[in-house]
C-alpha cells in the first residue's frame, strides 16, 4: 500500500488563509513561512496586483518584521502614515491599496513558523472583528504544524527502526526515551485534533511507535488490560516523570481529574503506585 505524503507547510498555510478570509470577510489576506531572517510571502488571496508576490519581509522591518521580533499580533489602521513601523515595503503594500493591515505570528515550540496578514482597502479600520478570526486561524495553523511535526518525527523514528530491523533488539535508552516523548506528544495532539482523517493517521502512528518499542508483541498477542484513551494520555506523561499539575496543563484537565484517571489506572492494572502502574503498562505493551 502506497504511503501518503505529509501535507506540506505551504498547503497548510493556503488552507489557513482560505478559512481566515472566509471568517473575516477581509478583501486581502496573505502569509508566508518564516525563515532565519524573516518571512517570504508565498500565499495570497484577493490580490489585485503582483506587488506582494514573493515579498521578503526581514525581521524588525515593516509590520510583519515587528511581529517576528516581538512574537505578538500587530495592527495598524493607517498603514501609510504609521510611525510605529518602518516603511520598507510601502511600494508593495500600498500598491495593493491597503489602508489597514494586521499581522499575526504562528509560533510552535518557541520557534517562529509563519505570519498571517489581513488587509483592508476601505477607510474603515480592520478592528477587533477581524483580529479574532486572524488569531483563530493562527491557532489552528499552529496545531496543524505541531501535528505535522509529530508525524514526521514518528516516521523518521520508524524508518530508523525498520532499517536496523533484523531481529527484535531493544532500542538504546536515549532513543527509547525520545520515542516515549514522541508517543506522549502524539497522543496529546491527537486529542486536540478535530479532523477525523488526520486523527486516524496519528493513531496509526501511535500503534507503530508501540510496535517499535515492543517488538516482542505480535498481532496475536495475549489479551492485555484495557485503558481508556485519556487514561493512556495521563499515564504516558507519568511515565516521563511529569507531575500532576504539568499533566493537567498539557491535557487541558484539572489536577483532580488527573488524580481520578490515575486512580482508575492503578485499579485496572492492580498496582498500588504510579511507578508500578507504568512498569506494568510497559510490560503489557500499552506504553512504549
Amino acid at each position: 500500500m502506497q504511503r501518503r505524503s505529509v501535507v506540506s507547510e505551504y498547503e497548510l498555510l493556503e488552507q489557513a488563509l482560505e478559512e481566515f478570509q472566509r471568517r473575516s470577510g477581509l478583501s486581502l489576506v496573505f502569509g508566508g513561512i518564516a525563515s532565519e531572517d524573516g518571512v517570504q510571502v508565498t500565499a495570497l488571496r484577493g490580490q489585485l496586483t503582483g506587488t506582494m508576490a514573493g515579498l521578503h519581509v526581514r525581521t524588525e522591518r515593516g509590520l510583519g518584521g515587528r511581529v517576528i521580533a516581538e512574537r505578538r499580533p500587530q495592527l495598524t489602521t493607517h498603514y501609510g502614515k504609521s510611525r510605529s513601523i518602518t516603511h520598507d515595503y510601502d511600494r508593495a503594500v500600498l500598491g495593493e491599496g491597503v489602508r489597514s493591515l494586521l499581522a499575526v505570528p504562528v509560533e510552535v515550540d518557541g520557534a517562529m513558523r509563519a505570519v498571517l496578514y489581513g488587509g483592508q482597502r476601505a477607510d474603515a479600520p480592520v478592528g477587533d472583528v477581524s483580529i479574532v478570526p486572524a488569531e483563530r486561524a493562527a491557532a489552528e495553523l499552529r496545531r496543524k504544524f505541531a501535528a505535522r511535526d509529530a508525524v514526521r518525527r514518528a516516521r523518521e523514528q520508524a524508518e530508523l527502526a525498520r532499517a536496523a530491523e533484523t531481529k527484535p533488539i531493544p532500542l538504546p535508552t536515549a532513543q527509547l526515551e525520545q520515542l516515549r516523548e514522541s508517543y506522549a506528544e502524539l497522543r496529546a495532539i491527537s486529542a486536540d485534533v478535530s479532523d477525523a482523517q488526520l486523527r486516524r493517521r496519528l493513531e496509526a502512528l501511535e500503534h507503530q511507535l508501540l510496535g517499535i518499542a515492543h517488538p516482542e508483541f505480535g498481532a496475536d498477542a495475549a489479551e492485555r488490560p484495557t485503558l481508556s484513551p485519556r487514561e493512556l494520555d495521563v499515564l504516558g506523561y507519568v511515565a516521563l516523570g511529569w507531575r500532576n499539575a504539568s499533566i493537567a496543563e498539557a491535557l487541558g484537565l484539572t489536577q483532580s481529574t488527573v488524580k481520578s484517571y490515575l486512580g482508575s489506572v492503578m485499579q485496572k492494572l492492580g498496582q498500588p503506585s504510579r511507578s508500578a502502574a507504568v512498569t506494568t503498562a510497559r510490560r503489557a505493551g500499552l506504553l512504549p
